[in-house]
């Protein structure tokens, strides 16, 4: 028995929404993006004990937030014009070791718009700020 038109549309426009629903379920985190094995080179790398919070801070607004928003949700003024968007760290951060945001912030991400900052930033400096990043909720 053939399903009226009726039934198809309703049915073709609730596959639609559940499409839009489940890509948007992680804001700015393309699904296509997974996480990657810490290279041996960066594994196992604790931070330091001398941490600074404050310049932590003050690495992520000057180098961080313009792209991942003020407080990590990947909506900075840059955000929009990024392809993939960048990452939503207060949901992204948690699952996250240690060595394997230091290795990220030190290397960047390809096929992405996250740099790598280690030309830039110290060891020290990119410690604090994957510390700070910790601090987002």
């Amino acid at each position: 028995m053939k399903a009226p038109m009726s039934y198809t549309i309703l049915f073709r426009a609730i596959v639609l929404v559940l499409i839009g629903l489940l890509s948007a379920c992680r804001p700015g985190q393309p699904a296509s993006m997974s996480i990657a094995t810490v290279p041996p080179e960066y594994a196992g790398k604790t931070a330091p004990a001398n941490i600074d919070l404050t310049a932590g801070q003050q690495i992520y607004i000057n180098y961080c937030q313009s792209c991942h928003g003020p407080f990590g949700y990947g909506d900075g003024p840059m955000a929009p014009a990024l392809n993939p968007r960048p990452r939503n760290l207060v949901l992204l951060v948690p699952t996250l070791s240690d060595d394997y945001l230091f290795w990220r912030v030190s290397e960047g991400v390809e096929g992405t718009s996250m740099v790598g900052w280690a030309g830039v930033l110290t060891e020290q400096d990119i410690w604090n700020v994957v510390v700070y990043l910790r601090t987002f909720k």
